[in-house]
C-alpha cells in the first residue's frame, strides 16, 4: 500500500473505535503551505455531525489513536478547528520513488475499472469539410480520457459517429455538383447553406478525373458519394496526423437503412410517451426535465435531429455498453436533455445518467496578436491540420488540454512556436531531455538504476522533498482526472512537476557528488523521468531525450 492508504486506513480504523458506521472515508489533500506537513485532513469536521462532538475534539481522539509509525508517519498535530497535519518518516516520503522505478512504465496505472466495458465517442465530424480547431480540441480531450480510463482498468472502445445522412450532405454534395460544372465551363451555384472552401474544388477535380463519364456531375447520389468518402479519408488523415485512431466507425445512414430509427420511434409509441398534435409526433420530454416537449416526426415525415440520435445510443446499450462518454462542442448542451429523454422513455433499463457527457467550449486561434479565422482550403475556419502543419503535433495537443474543457480555449500560435520556458510544452519536454542527459552524460542506462538497493537518505533537501512528493501524487492524479474526465489536470501537474525538476537540476549537481548522494539523486531523476514520460504518454506528447 501507498503511503497515503496506510494513513488512510488507519483513519478509518480510529474512527470505527469512535463509534462511526462504515463507509466514512477521510480525504487527504497536500497542504497550500508546504511548511504545514506532508498531508491534511478534515476528516475530524466530516465526523462532527454524526458523533454530536466538536471537531478539534475529535481531531485530538484520531491523532491519539492513528499508529503513526505503521502509518509511515514521523509527527502529527492539529490545526485550527479540527485540520491534523501529518508529517511522513523518511522511509514513507521515498516509499513513492521506489515503486516508480520498480513500476517503470506501469506506475500510475491501477485496476479501478475492473476490465469494464465503455465506449468514448468523440469527434464524430460530419464528412463535409476538413476537421476544424473546435473537432481538434475535441479529439485531445477524447482520446486522452481513453487513455485516462484505459490506465485506471477500464476496457474502453472509441467511436466515431459519422453523420452522413440529412441536409448538410445534400448541401456538399450540391456544392461539389457546382464546382463540377464550372470545370466543365457551364455556371455553376453554390447552394445556400453549401461548402465554398477549395477543398470542394479538389474533390470535383478528382471526381472528374476518375468518373470521365459524368464530368458534368450529374449524377447527383455518385457525387454525394464520392465527395462524403474523400472527405472520410482526409479526416482520417488529420486523425492520423493528430495521433487518433478509433476503434469504431458508425454510420448515421446505417440507423436508418436498418430500420432502428423506425423501431425506436414505434417503440416509444408503444410505451405511451408520444402523441400527436399539429400534424407532427411529440414525445413527452417534460416529464424527463425537458423545458417542453419536443417534435419527433415532423409535419412532412422527417425525423428531427435527436430522434437517430437515440436509435443511435440504444444500439450502444445493446452492444453492451453500460458505460457511454461523449465529448462534443458546448453547442450539443440542448441535446443533452433529449437524448437521456428519449432513452428513459423507451423504459429498457438505461439509467438517467446515460449517456454521460463533456461538453468543450470553443477555441480562438491567435496569431501575431491577431485572431484567425480563415483557412485557405476550408474557406471559413481554421483547420487542426493548419494548426499541426504551424506547431507540430505535441504543442497542439496540450495546448488543447492545458485548459478545463468547459472553458474558452485561446490557442496562442506563436507561443505554441516557441523555444522557451514561456511554452508549457516545451518546458515539460526540456525537464524529461535535461533528467535523460544527465544519463547520457554519466554514460549510464538509466533502466539499470535499482532504487530498492540504493539509500536514499540523502534526498533531503526541500527541493526534493516536493518532487518525492510529487512522484508519490502521480497514480492519484491519474485516477483523479479519469474520475473526473478532467485531462487538464494531467496536464498542469505535469507542468508543476516541471518547474520543480529545473529548479533542482539548476541547484544541485547529480554527478560529481558523493557517491551516497549521487546514487540517490541518480534514483530521484530516473524517477522524474518516469513520471513525466507517463504523464506525456498519458496526453498522447512525446517525451524526448534530447532538444
Amino acid at each position: 500500500m501507498s503511503a497515503d492508504d496506510l494513513l488512510r486506513a488507519a483513519l478509518i480504523d480510529a474512527a470505527r473505535t469512535l463509534g462511526v458506521p462504515e463507509g466514512a472515508d477521510p480525504i487527504l489533500e497536500r497542504p497550500r503551505d508546504p511548511s504545514f506537513g506532508d498531508w491534511t485532513t478534515n476528516f475530524a469536521m466530516t465526523l462532527a455531525r454524526p458523533l454530536k462532538r466538536k471537531p478539534r475534539e475529535i481531531a485530538e481522539a484520531l491523532k491519539g489513536m492513528v499508529d503513526i509509525a505503521c502509518a509511515g508517519v514521523a509527527t502529527s498535530e492539529i490545526a485550527g478547528p479540527g485540520f491534523i497535519n501529518f508529517r511522513l518518516a523518511q522511509d514513507a516520503l521515498t516509499a513513492g520513488l521506489r515503486r516508480a522505478l520498480a513500476l517503470d512504465a506501469l506506475y500510475g496505472r491501477s485496476t479501478t475499472g475492473g476490465a469494464r466495458r465503455v465506449v468514448v465517442e468523440f469527434v464524430s465530424a460530419n464528412p463535409t469539410g476538413p476537421l476544424h480547431v473546435g473537432h481538434g480540441r475535441q479529439a485531445a480531450l477524447g482520446d486522452t480520457i481513453s487513455r485516462l480510463l484505459e490506465r485506471t482498468g477500464w476496457d474502453v472502445s472509441r467511436e466515431f459517429y459519422y453523420n452522413d445522412a440529412g441536409v448538410q450532405i445534400e448541401n456538399l454534395g450540391r456544392s461539389t455538383q457546382a464546382r463540377l460544372a464550372e470545370l466543365a465551363g457551364l455556371e455553376g451555384d453554390i447552394p445556400e447553406g453549401g461548402y465554398h472552401g477549395e477543398y470542394i474544388r479538389e474533390i470535383a477535380v478528382r471526381y472528374a478525373e476518375q468518373n470521365p463519364g459524368d464530368a458534368g456531375g450529374d449524377n447527383g447520389k455518385a457525387v454525394t458519394d464520392f465527395a462524403v468518402q474523400e472527405l472520410r479519408k482526409e479526416q482520417d488523415l488529420d486523425l492520423q496526423a493528430f495521433g487518433v485512431r478509433f476503434d469504431t466507425y458508425y454510420l448515421e445512414s446505417s440507423l436508418y437503412e436498418d430500420g432502428k430509427v423506425e423501431a425506436t420511434v414505434n417503440a416509444l409509441q408503444a410505451a405511451g410517451r408520444c402523441y400527436e398534435s399539429e400534424g407532427a409526433l411529440w414525445l413527452r420530454t417534460t416529464e424527463y426535465g425537458d423545458d417542453k416537449d419536443r417534435v419527433m416526426r415532423k409535419r412532412d415525415g422527417s425525423f428531427t435531429y435527436f430522434v437517430p440520435d437515440v436509435a443511435y445510443h440504444v444500439t450502444k446499450w445493446e452492444r453492451g455498453f453500460r458505460r457511454a462518454i461523449n465529448v462534443q462542442g458546448a453547442d450539443h448542451h440542448s441535446t443533452v436533455t433529449r437524448v437521456r429523454a428519449g432513452l428513459q422513455a423507451l423504459d429498457i433499463g438505461i439509467p438517467e445518467g446515460y449517456p454521460e457527457y463533456v461538453l468543450h467550449q470553443m477555441v480562438t486561434v491567435m496569431k501575431g496578436g491577431e485572431e484567425v479565422k480563415i483557412s485557405k482550403r476550408a474557406g471559413s475556419y481554421v483547420t487542426v491540420r493548419d494548426l499541426i502543419d504551424e506547431v507540430g503535433r505535441d504543442a497542439v495537443r496540450y495546448f488543447f488540454l492545458m485548459r478545463k474543457g468547459d472553458s474558452q480555449l485561446v490557442f496562442d500560435v506563436d507561443l505554441a512556436r516557441s523555444q522557451s520556458e514561456e511554452n508549457p510544452v516545451y518546458y515539460i519536454q526540456m525537464a524529461h531531455a535535461r533528467l535523460s542527459g544527465i544519463f547520457r552524460v554519466g554514460e549510464i542506462d538509466p533502466a539499470t538504476i535499482d532504487g530498492a538497493r540504493v539509500d536514499l537518505s540523502p534526498l533531503s533537501t526541500d527541493e526534493e522533498k516536493e518532487l518525492l512528493k510529487a512522484i508519490t501524487d502521480f497514480p492519484m492524479l491519474v485516477a483523479g482526472a479519469a474520475a473526473a474526465l478532467e485531462p487538464h489536470r494531467v496536464a498542469n501537474w505535469l507542468l508543476e512537476i516541471a518547474r520543480m525538476t529545473h529548479a533542482w537540476y539548476h541547484k544541485y549537481h547529480v554527478l560529481g557528488e558523493a557517491e551516497e548522494v549521487t546514487n540517490a539523486r541518480l534514483v530521484l531523476a530516473r524517477g522524474i523521468q518516469i513520471v513525466l514520460r507517463n504523464g506525456l504518454e498519458l496526453l498522447g506528447i512525446q517525451a524526448p531525450e534530447r532538444m
